[in-house]
């Protein structure tokens, strides 16, 4: 089987399995948003991906991306950051469709001016940190509303929801608890004033744990590995 067909068929399977879970949990398939994460994989395999019909990518480092978008402009891909955004890193990270992990309100400040400079209008998503891993970003839970609040007012971005990376799971159940408590946290966001359309949006769940977190509610699933095979 060539590499490209061997891609296509692991994108069925997520498919298939992502379409499963969520008819387990009686809700439309079409509602949940599959983020290729090509993060560490060439732009010709993006190529290949978009070609079997993915459209939204997701990178971590900012220039890796940039480099990437460069080489596939000649393709309409939805483009996701989804790894730490670094201050300085601010400007360049506006011009993405998406940021999944702001985490801080100096980040908001300067994804705000750099999309009213740039003309853009990303799609954000607040980071939580629930598990207080040292290895890994996010707000605490105690300083969510604050940066809800901001990225809410902000000028130039559109807040969209919430993002989580939990530790990483030996089962995909163990999973399940932290996907529980991010829609719980969302959820309590809502009933405390926050506007709810702004945070209909839940990232959670990757290539070991996706269809728990749409059994739990996911609308956004970044999954990498089950897609392109193991990282070198």
């Amino acid at each position: 089987m060539p590499p490209e067909a061997a891609l296509a068929e692991r994108l069925t399977r997520v498919r298939r399995r992502l379409e499963a879970a969520a008819l387990r949990a009686q809700r439309p398939p079409h509602d949940i948003r599959l983020v290729a994460v090509s993060k560490t994989f060439s732009a010709a395999l993006v190529r290949e991906a978009a070609s079997a019909g993915q459209q939204a990518f997701g990178e971590n480092r900012v220039q890796e991306a940039l480099d990437k978008i460069h080489e596939l402009a000649d393709l309409a891909l939805e483009w996701h950051l989804i790894g730490h955004v670094q201050s300085n890193k601010a400007r360049k990270a506006a011009a993405f469709a998406w940021v999944q992990s702001v985490d801080r309100l100096e980040l908001v400040t300067r994804l705000d001016a750099a999309a009213v400079e740039l003309g853009t209008r990303p799609r954000v998503l607040i980071q939580v940190d629930l598990a207080h891993e040292t290895t890994k970003y996010g707000v605490r839970r105690e300083e969510i509303r604050t940066l809800v609040d901001a990225a809410a007012a902000a000028r130039a971005l559109d807040l969209r929801g919430l993002m989580v990376i939990p530790p990483a799971p030996v089962d995909a159940e163990d999973s399940r608890p932290w996907f529980r408590q991010l829609r719980e946290l969302r959820d309590d966001l809502v009933a405390s004033g926050a506007p709810a359309d702004r945070l209909a949006e839940l990232s959670m769940g990757m290539s070991d744990d996706f269809e728990v977190a749409i059994e739990e509610g996911a609308t956004i699933i970044r999954v990498g590995s089950a897609i392109f095979g193991e990282r070198g």
